[in-house]
């Protein structure tokens, strides 16, 4: 187990029945860091947390944390923090009650009364919602439940935290503001947390590290940058931010050390050719988007593959119009 590590899951494998959900799945999740397990829907992430956390064992391998092996610990020996989809609350508790509730399990009894309100008004100011604590859950917003049940988790001190989509139910506008906010109270409060969402913006904007699965099998991890620039795979590129995938044959100008198939994410085109590496095609439709125009272009090269590309301001949105030629060079690609 790396020093700097809190959690350490060792060639971990789970099926259910015959069918297997997680194989021979290993990653170290550093303490005080954002770490996010990203894939598509069913591909195992929830089940990684249930294992973490303790509600399913492992058939195979290990999970420490802290360097201790937890096969046959209990959930609530653990030191773990859960933030559900749903987010649990008691709806016929207030706020406070909610926060109170397991802290007076884990402490009960008149002596630690006090010592159990000073912790949830102390997270209560640190999330922002003092103002809040005797209002019930249908009295609340989208954001401050949201608040609350991360609360709950975090006034027992918990050396982990697992969150398990917990934005799926906001609207939009809400989940981006909810976003913005967790990020902050995650970095303020400096607990090591991993997180489980099929949002690749989501993942990118708030991870220190992404753990990118599929069929319950660990294809990358590593920080979002290099997650996003260097994948390692079709898989990855392709789920992690929008790809074109280019064969050779569609591409003009430089191609000399060009692979046989490249990777060209929509922003890496540019207006024009200036004789490198560039796609000629027939624009699809072209859709002002404020800071872009997103270009459909189908090309030339006979393989009917179509691209996606995200041209800077205003460029070209005068120039080309559906049925129209157009060229455009690729300033940066990926090779796999």
């Amino acid at each position: 187990m790396n020093g700097n590590s809190l959690l350490s899951i060792k060639n971990v494998s789970f099926s259910f029945g015959k069918t297997p959900v997680v194989s021979g799945f290993s990653l170290e999740v550093q303490k005080g860091s954002f770490t996010t397990l990203l894939g598509p829907s069913g591909c195992g992430k929830t089940t990684l947390l249930r294992l973490v956390s303790g509600f399913i064992e492992p058939d195979s391998g290990s999970i420490l944390i802290n360097g201790i092996d937890q096969h046959g610990i209990e959930v609530d020996k653990r030191e773990i923090g859960m933030v559900f989809q749903d987010y649990a609350l008691f709806p016929h508790f207030t706020v406070e009650k909610n926060l109170l509730y397991g802290l007076n399990l884990k402490f009960p009894g008149k002596e630690n009364a006090a010592k159990n309100m000073a912790k949830i008004h102390k997270t209560a100011r640190v999330l922002g919602i003092a103002g809040l604590l005797d209002r019930y859950p249908h009295q609340l917003s989208g954001g401050q439940q949201q608040r609350v049940a991360l609360g709950r988790a975090l006034v027992l001190e918990p050396q982990l935290l697992l969150m398990d989509e917990p934005l799926s139910s906001l609207d939009a506008k809400l989940r981006l503001q909810v976003r913005e906010e967790l990020k902050e109270i995650q970095s303020t409060i400096g607990i090591t947390t991993l997180y489980v969402t099929h949002d690749q913006e989501e993942a990118l904007s708030l991870s220190d590290n992404i753990a990118v699965i599929n069929h319950g099998k660990l294809l990358q991890s590593g920080a979002p940058k290099d997650i996003y620039y260097h994948p390692l795979n079709e898989f990855v590129a392709d789920f992690v931010g929008r790809a074109n995938f280019i064969n050779k044959s569609a591409l003009s100008g430089d191609c000399a050390n060009v692979p046989d198939r490249i990777v060209v994410r929509p922003e890496w085109f540019a207006p024009g050719s200036d004789n490198t590496l560039s796609i000629t095609g027939t624009v699809l439709s072209a859709a002002f988007l404020g800071q872009i125009t997103r270009y459909r272009v189908r090309l030339d090269d006979g393989s009917s593959d179509v691209v996606v590309a995200d041209v800077p301001g205003r460029a070209l949105a005068d120039d080309y119009k559906t049925g129209d030629k157009i060229t455009l060079k690729i300033e940066r690609f990926i090779s796999l």
